[in-house]
């Protein structure tokens, strides 16, 4: 396939994914003051019995644009398969950067740490029918990011403001083409040099990548897999790959799925096969 048939792909599937209306939740609680620390929730449809939570954290190369709204189709899919949803906001673009920048350091990750914490709580009170000991995290791109780096936060440096004295209670991760190897995203420019502002610029990114990088945080003891299309343009199947090599050399497991002609946005757009087998991936965990 040439250059521009692929682009032209990859700009369709884009459309696609984007193009259903946003879904309102259940319920919208908050975990923080700001304006972006909120959680959407989606009671489970057709549940027999209390229903595994699925954490949903969206992508968007960490920036202000791109919100939590795109995603709730696929938050909503999910309930309809009979998952509880916890739809994740959190800080995105550094203020007065411009909508270009992204990611806020440190809170974006402040954000993410916040939120898994006070999940278990929330979901108690605010979601019917949602058994808070099964959680499997999930999320798409820079929320791939950001999923394996909070079941990761037990093996965070111990100056670390966001380590845990121990893993995080997960039935398992599944990453949808995340951007997993920090490294190795910048060293491939994705998403136009937004790793390097995620972590505040070139000043401090190799000193920053100990405290982000999921790829330097291995073991982690959690079930994972990644979910990933081979004709991927926006995030290439090598960011994924290289994390699942550096988990083998640190002695785990993690399993990865790769779909063929599927590129970056069908994995998070319900009208397309290949969210169905992102559904069934996570089942697989949660159940």
């Amino acid at each position: 396939m040439t250059d521009d048939a692929a682009a032209a792909r990859a700009a369709a599937e884009e459309e696609s994914a984007l193009s259903h209306p946003p879904v309102d939740p259940d319920a919208t609680v908050t975990y923080g003051d700001d304006p972006d620390q909120l959680i959407d929730l989606y009671v489970p449809r057709g549940a027999g019995g209390p229903a595994p939570v699925v954490v949903v954290l969206h992508g968007g190369a960490w920036r202000a644009p791109y919100d939590r709204r795109h995603i709730s189709p696929f938050a909503a899919f999910l309930a309809g398969r009979g998952f509880a949803v916890a739809s994740v906001e959190y800080r995105r673009g550094e203020p007065g950067g411009g909508a270009a920048v992204a990611g806020r350091w440190p809170g974006t990750f402040d954000d993410v740490a916040a939120a898994l914490d006070a999940l278990p709580a929330l979901v108690r009170e605010h979601l019917p029918g949602a058994d808070p000991r099964r959680v499997v995290l999930t999320g798409h791109s820079a929320g791939g990011h950001l999923a394996l780096w909070a079941a990761a936060r037990h093996l965070l440096p111990a100056d670390a403001a966001w380590r845990t004295d121990g893993p995080p209670s997960l039935r398992g991760v599944v990453a949808l083409a995340p951007i997993a190897d920090l490294a190795v995203a910048d060293k491939l420019g994705v998403c136009g040099g937004a790793v390097r502002q995620l972590l505040g610029g070139e000043d401090h990114f190799t000193a920053r990548l100990a405290y982000a990088d999921p790829a330097l945080l291995l073991p982690t003891g959690i079930a994972t897999t990644l979910v990933q299309g081979r004709t991927d343009i926006d995030v290439p199947q090598a960011v994924a790959e290289s994390y699942a090599e550096a988990a083998a050399k640190a002695g785990e497991v993690v399993g990865v799925t790769l779909l063929e002609d599927v590129g970056h946005f069908p994995l998070i757009d319900p009208a397309a096969d290949a969210c169905a087998v992102v559904a069934e991936e996570i089942a697989q965990l949660a159940w």
